[in-house]
């Protein structure tokens, strides 16, 4: 496959968001049933995020990849775009990851000195450092790498 399509990933992120909807859905009807809204989740609604998130990820690598690598490729070098918007961001992204691994350390030595932090904001605090490092990843990778394609013919060993 020589195209670098979003099809798939478009119905791979549709499909993840129907399935988030249908576990949605299923909690709903459960609260119905019950009356009242349960504390946890059923084995119902697990397996339908779970697939969603899977379905969720394909669709984004998908989409990354198309950004990164163009929708076809072409033989040849290729040389990066550069420029001062990419490197504006790129400062300006760093500065935001710096605030943030500061505040990471200092609800972690919060936590030591002080009290218990609850550990969804310490997860959501380290999501966002972890999001941030892969989109300078991404504008790094887009704009100050070069690329080359190399065309060959394909020699397996396959005989059909």
């Amino acid at each position: 496959m020589y195209r670098n399509d979003t099809v798939l990933p478009f119905f791979g992120i549709l499909f993840g968001v129907a399935l988030w909807y249908m576990a949605y859905l299923d909690g709903v009807h459960i609260q119905n049933l019950l009356g009242h809204t349960p504390e946890e989740l059923s084995v119902g609604q697990l397996g339908l995020i779970t697939f969603g998130i899977v379905f969720f990820l394909y669709g984004a690598i998908g989409y990354i990849s198309a950004f990164l690598e163009g929708s076809e490729l072409r033989p040849g070098r290729h040389e990066a775009e550069g420029g001062v918007a990419p490197v504006i961001l790129t400062i300006v992204l760093t500065l935001i990851l710096v605030a943030l691994s500061g505040v990471f350390v200092n609800a972690i030595v919060y936590g030591l000195t002080e009290g218990p932090v609850k550990s969804s904001f310490l997860g959501q605090l380290a999501a966002g450092i972890f999001l941030i490092m892969a989109l300078l990843l991404v504008i790094y990778k887009k704009h100050f790498v070069d690329d080359e394609v190399l065309a060959e013919d394909e020699h397996s060993e396959v005989p059909w």
